[in-house]
């Protein structure tokens, strides 16, 4: 039993802190951010990308030359046999990291043991998830970043600035929620375009929130580790 591949990425020295890593893209995502860059990963039953077996005999080639494998997605907590996977590779000697939007809280508790650094996105504040996110359920995102803060896995909470998923005045807010839950590392993430999307925020909305040194400096003070990401 194994996830389903919709992608590999070999080599990556950025999505893996500290780590020379690769990337499993898992396939399939319930969610539908209007600003999502692999759209063609929603599909859960798109034809996969390789075999497990494939990825396999890949991890077999790469010892002592990767650190870790970051599984990504699509969503890698909507994968039923992810605790299978994420322990072949554990048990292969790599390191494990978790890209995840926090789907599934039960799913979450059972990898936990695994995971070495999870990236964790967090879109908007959780009561209005389903105002934002098709398919998304605030509660059930809350609930997977406090299963992550209260563990000992080395957590990056990130948001991209979508403005018409967040505003500056819900970002202010939603920073203060992450402090009070013990969030330490923070990273905020420009918007990017892509070709499949209809109906994109305009280039001065976006840039706005990066541009406001006030509302930058504010969210700055709240945390240990504070990240700008731009395009």
């Amino acid at each position: 039993m194994s996830v389903i591949i919709g992608g590999i990425e070999s080599f990556t020295t950025v999505d893996f802190p500290g780590k020379l890593a690769a990337v499993l893209f898992c396939l399939g995502c319930p969610l539908r951010c209007p600003y999502c860059h692999n759209p063609e990963l929603q599909d859960f039953k798109a034809k996969p990308f390789i075999s497990w077996q494939t990825f396999i005999e890949f991890l077999d080639s790469r010892k002592n030359l990767l650190d870790g494998i970051i599984f990504s997605g699509g969503e890698p907590l909507a994968q039923p046999d992810l605790y299978e996977s994420m322990k072949t590779v554990k048990e292969k000697g790599f390191s494990i990291g978790l890209h995840t939007s926090g789907v599934n809280p039960e799913r979450l508790k059972q990898v936990l043991p695994l995971l070495d650094w999870v990236g964790f996105d967090v879109k908007t504040l959780f009561d209005v998830y389903e105002q934002r996110i098709p398919h998304a359920m605030g509660r059930t995102v809350e609930n997977c970043l406090d299963l992550l803060i209260d563990s000992n896995v080395e957590l990056e909470v990130r948001t991209t600035l979508d403005p018409r998923v967040i505003s500056k005045q819900e970002l202010k807010e939603l920073s203060s929620i992450l402090y009070d839950k013990g969030v330490k590392t923070y990273a905020l993430q420009e918007y990017r375009s892509h070709r499949f999307e209809q109906n994109p925020p305009s280039f001065q909305e976006c840039k706005a929130f990066f541009t406001d040194n006030a509302l930058l400096s504010e969210i700055k003070s709240l945390f240990k580790n504070f990240i700008i990401r731009r395009a």
